[in-house]
Order: C-alpha cells, then structure tokens, then sequence
C-alpha cells in the first residue's frame, strides 16, 4: 500500500466514530472531519429534516458527495455515516484513498447509546434494538468489505481503541 494519506471509522450509528475520531486525529495532528456534521453544515439543516424532505436516497446522494469531496484531501480522520458503506462507489473511495477501520460494536450496546438521541431517523421506530440488530445484519458484511482493520469494540474504551489504532497505523504507514 502507498503511503496512506487518510484514515476513515466505519460502523453503525453508536458505534464511537466521532469520539475515536476526534482523538486519533488530535494524536495524529490531522484534521477531523465527521461526515454527517459536514452535511449538516452545508446544507444548514439536520438530517432528520433532509430525510423527511429528500427521503433516505437523497440524503445518500448528499453523502456520496461529500465523501467524494473528502477523499480526494490528505491527513484527516473521517467519521462517516453509519450507512456510508451501502453505495459501492463509497466503499471503493474510502477503500482507495484511505486506511478503513471498521468499529464493530454488537447492536444491544448501540441501543443503550442512542436510545434518548433523536437525531437518527432510521430509529426513529416502534423497535429501534430491533432496528439496530437488522442494520447489523444488512451493514456488517460492507463494513468488513471496505475495513483494511476491525476493531472489536464491546471491551475497549475510546482510548484504548485509539491506541491500539495509533499502533496498527504505524506498522502500515
């Protein structure tokens, strides 16, 4: 691999992207950069109102966008959404331009992290643990499609994930 210009945090909704995110890019000196904030900024409303609005596909459409945009940028984290990974041209981009670590923490932690948070419309349902565990199903195969490393989140807390990433990093940079 050449020389990694970028590092991308995949996984669902929950799962510690922007937490980790923001201190892997601190420790590195990089830039950080959360993919659904970045939409939120452009666009200047929240992503349930561009859900209800433009629907789930328009809302990709924005996403792909944007990761398109970052991609092509060097030394910054990315957190991206949680459903990044469902276009193909998204998995390849972040594969291509970037080191992928896949947070993969099992659903039943992801719901008692954001059961109170109303800024996710997809649980925004009858059942979100039921949700959750369906989007598990669906999304784990991608993440581990497009991750380079999978990081086996239920034991460790961010700063030991973030260590353990500033190790692996290392060895492949």
């Amino acid at each position: 691999m050449e020389k990694v210009r970028n590092i991308y945090l995949v996984g669902l909704m929950g799962a510690g992207k922007t937490t980790i995110g923001r201190q892997l890019a601190r420790r590195l000196g990089w830039r950080f950069v959360d993919s659904d904030q970045e939409i939120v900024a452009r666009t200047g409303v929240v992503i349930p109102t561009i859900f209800e609005i433009e629907g789930e596909a328009g809302f990709r459409q924005r996403e792909a966008q944007i990761i398109g945009e970052l991609t092509q940028e060097s030394d910054i984290v990315m957190a991206t959404g949680g459903g990044a990974v469902i276009l193909a041209e998204n998995r390849q981009r972040l594969r291509a331009s970037g080191w992928v670590v896949y947070l993969n923490v099992p659903p039943a932690m992801l719901y008692e992290r954001t059961r109170h948070d109303r800024n996710r419309p997809l649980l925004q349902v009858a059942d979100p643990l039921a949700r959750l565990e369906a989007l598990h199903v669906e999304r784990d195969p991608l993440y581990r499609e497009t991750a380079h490393f999978v990081v086996e989140g239920a034991q460790l807390v961010a700063s030991g994930i973030v260590n353990l990433l500033l190790r692996e990093f290392d060895q492949i940079d």
